[in-house]
């Protein structure tokens, strides 16, 4: 597809961008940088060499020339990274990082160094409807949404079911995230019913016939992937309440 200026605009300084695969984090920092050196985690022969050896990076930027770059892809893939690029930053003022990632599971279960501040925290969606002007169709985003990855296939409703079948196969069942694969593909059919409005967990447990606490389980994944996020019951002042739900929203 012709290249969409986003509104993400570059921090100007070390920093982690989050979102779900598709979102097309790769090619704006492939655009944005393209003489920076890259580190694509999800290539087998890369991921082999940095998670044997993660002091490796350092050889590589040893060989780097002042204000370079040094974009890491997918670098929930392999956290122990972060304690190298953590030194490095100490050690060479006139380095760059952006590390991305599509998942926060693993680094918060790895409990890694998030580099203490030194990093800040940017996220990127799909399009918005101000990105893609006037080939924005109204009818088409509520049918099969604004991933850039879909928007770009011919056949958008397949493209967006084999995008959620990606995501089940490779970030929740090969990851071992969940022990009933079945379960959770019944609680995404259920869950769906519940977008963009008050969310139930009990509800959706008796739809899946699961219980409360799995559904919990399965709720947290999704937010882990950056699939989806909750809005809390807004209150301006603390105080006890009988029953408030969130609300929860697909990205």
């Amino acid at each position: 597809m012709a290249t969409i200026n986003r509104f993400f605009r570059d921090p100007g300084q070390t920093f982690f961008l989050f979102g779900p695969r598709g979102t097309g984090k790769s090619t704006w920092l492939r655009q944005k940088f393209p003489k920076a050196y890259y580190i694509d985690l999800l290539a087998p022969d890369v991921f082999r060499n940095f998670s044997a050896k993660p002091e490796r990076l350092k050889d590589i930027c040893a060989a780097l020339s002042a204000e370079g770059i040094v974009i890491i892809d997918e670098i929930q893939k392999v956290p122990e990274l972060l304690d190298v690029v953590h030194q490095l930053i100490e050690q060479r003022k006139d380095l760059r990082f952006i590390l991305t990632g599509s998942s926060a599971r693993k680094l918060k279960r790895a409990s890694v160094d998030l580099l203490a501040g030194r990093a800040m925290f940017k996220s990127m969606h799909p399009f918005m409807a101000a990105e893609l002007g006037s080939s924005f169709s109204l009818s088409e985003a509520l049918t099969t949404g604004l991933v850039p990855l879909v928007i770009d296939s011919p056949n958008k409703k397949e493209s967006l079911s084999a995008y959620a079948e990606f995501y089940i196969r490779e970030e929740v069942q090969l990851e071992g995230l969940v022990r009933n694969i079945g379960s959770f593909n019944r609680f995404l059919e259920s869950i769906n019913f519940s977008h963009g409005s008050v969310l139930n967990i009990s509800d959706v447990a008796r739809d899946c016939q699961v219980k409360r606490k799995t559904v919990e389980g399965y709720i947290a994944i999704l937010e882990d992937l950056m699939l989806a996020f909750m809005v809390p019951v807004f209150s301006k002042r603390a105080k006890r309440r009988l029953s408030a739900h969130p609300k929860i929203f697909f990205f």
